[in-house]
């Protein structure tokens, strides 16, 4: 059986049952989306936990009844006809948008009568664990100035052991939800009253934790070949207009007045590259060119859809652009993909999901340029024996892409790295390269991001390892914790025995009991901790305790510093 034609209808039977206790109810659309489905309504009042509740009963009820889901043609004529005579201005809407002249239509029993292409399974009694989950707001065809509707989410699965699965994955999902995570472990707070929405201010612990990843990102960009570059904030629109981001982007843009000049607060970093590229002449012995930036950029983001660090308005991303020939294209291709995985690896996410997004609607540049960068792409990831699946119309205005979605340990997809094939900004901005017979050529661009959105990535990395991170990542990664304030010498002695070293340690001299101190030190996430107390002292040694798994018993501290050395040093 099909899992989206059985969410779908789920959607189909909850909807029945909305009519059916509110005959009212006006509908909207009912698609399966991705772990489930949602269906909008056109309700005055509010749904409650109650009615949800209410719902499901009155869904079982027509599960229980096992009615046949039966599909009729209808002319386009007909079609209004019929829904005007429901009072369902949406369907009415959604029928007049339709191209073909005929359209269906799904009844069940003998009242209810949806709008639909389909299909269904053939009776409601084949839907057997479903689960109504949330309700939020939603505008009609997402457009702000459209009514807004009321959308219940749900999910449904074949089994019952399926459903609970998955619902037992959303409540350890709460648990690991970084938008409460973050501030409870002073990583980060987004204080929209004060600042606005969706900006972020990075605490210490979160701040240094970037600066992990940054380290880290700059590091490992030099050992690849690539040359590191900082662009400015804001830039003429003149750039924007040349690109093609103030004709396809402009609704995302922030945009202000300069001594009579249009500025723009860079939402991309890619035009900021270009300059550079364009800066000298370049032979095609230098090329492959690639910049990399570690670059902020701002976009004007809909305040309905932030979300923690998933989506904000100002975040940094670790872009580079590599100029390339058309003989290099494809190794360069694969050795971003390379990259990609390496990195994911040392993050600690083993498994990812890939797309290949093709040419959407509103582009730039030739249809043979699409061709040749979608063929690129493709042949890259076939060499690679990579598998992937195709979505179709959803690359940049620019060229096609290739889409990399790390899973965390809760199987969950997060869209990180991506690596786009263009054409077309070349062109546009006039990149040339002298080949080696002395004739200018246009070079081919590759955008890329590997992490993404470090806000984002950060916000995936809480949520994976329930801000519990690996000791290389871990902000603090060693508290010591003097049992009587006459060990206050002793602690300052072994913490700069580990900062010598460059381990990130903490002492935690408060006049508390141990147990509470210890207590606190593991609901901050610290991956060891050292009590140190007289025998200790006597000796030279600390007692070890270890998230996870808790009294190590003592050891020299000599031989704990060469442990962490080693465990930092393996990233494991």
């Amino acid at each position: 059986m099909d899992i989206n034609t059985l969410r779908h209808s789920c959607s189909h039977v909850m909807a029945e049952a909305v009519k059916e206790l509110w005959p009212g109810v006006k509908l909207g659309i009912g698609p399966a989306i991705e772990d489930g489905f949602y269906y909008d309504f056109d309700k005055k009042e509010p749904f409650t936990d109650a009615d949800l509740a209410n719902i499901e009963n009155k869904m079982r009820q027509i599960i229980a009844k096992n009615e046949p889901f039966i599909r009729e043609e209808l002319t386009k004529e007909e079609a209004l006809k019929l829904f005007q005579g429901l009072r369902e201005d949406f369907k009415v809407a959604l029928i007049k948008e339709l191209p073909e002249e005929k359209v269906s239509i799904y009844k069940t029993a003998e009242h209810f009568i949806d709008l639909c292409r389909g299909p269904h399974v053939a009776s409601t009694g084949e839907i057997k664990a479903f689960k109504l989950l949330s309700v939020a707001g939603a505008y009609w065809h997402g457009i702000e100035t459209n009514p807004m509707l009321q959308r219940i989410y749900g999910t449904c699965f074949a089994t019952e052991k399926e459903l609970k699965n998955y619902l037992d994955n959303l409540e350890e999902a709460k648990k690991r939800d970084h938008r409460k995570l973050g501030p409870v472990l002073e990583y980060f707070d987004i204080y929209h009253q004060e600042a606005g929405p969706g900006l972020v201010f990075y605490h210490p612990k979160g701040a240094l934790l970037r600066t992990i990843i940054e380290d880290y990102e700059r590091k490992e960009h030099l050992k690849r070949g690539y040359q590191i570059v900082i662009t400015p904030h804001i830039m003429q629109s003149e750039l924007w207009q040349t690109s093609g981001h103030y004709e396809y982007y402009r609704e995302n843009m922030y945009t202000f007045d300069v001594e009579g000049r249009e500025f723009v607060v860079k939402p991309m970093n890619c035009p900021g590259h270009i300059l550079i590229y364009k800066s000298k002449t370049r032979s095609y012995r230098d090329l492959p060119i690639r910049l990399f930036e570690l670059g902020t950029v701002y976009r004007h983001e809909k305040a309905g859809v932030l979300h923690g660090l998933l989506r904000v308005r100002g975040f940094t991303q670790d872009d580079a652009h590599v100029f390339c020939l058309p003989g290099q294209l494809k190794d360069e291709i694969q050795a971003i993909i390379d990259f990609v995985f390496d990195t994911m690896r040392v993050f600690g996410f083993q498994d990812v999901g890939i797309e290949l997004s093709t040419r959407p609607e509103k582009y730039i540049g030739t249809e043979e340029d699409w061709h040749n960068a979608t063929r690129a792409l493709e042949e890259a990831l076939k060499d690679k024996k990579l598998s992937y699946d195709i979505n179709v119309g959803d690359g940049a205005f620019y060229g096609p892409k290739i889409d990399i979605k790390l899973k965390d340990a809760l199987n969950r997809k997060w869209q990180c790295a991506t690596i786009q094939c263009d054409f077309a900004l070349p062109k546009r901005f006039g990149l040339a390269y002298v080949d080696s017979d002395g004739r200018g050529k246009q070079p081919i661009m590759l955008h890329r991001v590997l992490l993404g959105s470090l806000e984002r990535f950060i916000g995936a990395l809480i949520e994976h390892y329930k801000g519990a991170f690996p000791l290389w990542l871990a902000p603090t990664q060693v508290t010591i914790l003097p049992i009587k304030d006459s060990l206050a010498e002793y602690s300052r002695q072994v913490k700069n025995s580990l900062e010598n070293k460059a381990i990130r340690v903490t002492v935690d001299s408060r006049n508390e009991t141990l147990d509470k101190k210890i207590r606190q030190a593991e609901l901050e996430k610290v991956p060891y901790i050292l009590v140190v107390g007289e025998r200790e002292l006597k000796k030279g040694e600390v007692a070890v305790r270890k998230s996870g798994e808790g009294d190590r018993g003592s050891m020299p501290l000599d031989r704990f510093i060469q442990e962490l050395e080693k465990q930092i040093t393996e990233r494991k």
